[in-house]
């Protein structure tokens, strides 16, 4: 089945007393089932699917959450901020700007 969107949260925990920060620790589970529920209420099941993943290496960044096709990563976002890029970019297709990582150009 090919998606719409497909939006990847990072839910990585680490271990007590690493020296990275990790997703999960700062709400990657709960930020994954508010873009879940979003999905259900909005009746886009067959559309749009959001789904746990584990490290993307950025942890710096987090909590992180990917939103392909556009291959936009979203960074340090909370779950009061699902509503907002579900709202603008899963439903309009318009990007969160204010939450977007953007990496150097090589």
């Amino acid at each position: 089945m090919k998606f719409e969107k497909h939006i990847f949260v990072c839910i990585n925990e680490r271990a007590p007393g690493a020296p990275r920060q990790c997703c999960g620790e700062a709400t990657g589970m709960a930020i994954a089932n508010r873009f879940k529920e979003l999905i259900k209420e909005h009746k886009l099941r067959f559309k749009v699917r959001a789904q746990r993943s584990s490290c993307f290496d950025i942890c710096e960044q987090g909590p992180v959450a990917i939103v392909y096709p556009e291959g936009i990563f979203y960074k340090g976002i909370s779950v009061s901020d699902v509503d907002e890029i579900f709202e603008h970019h899963i439903l309009n297709n318009k990007p969160v700007e204010r939450l977007k990582l953007t990496f150097p150009k090589r």
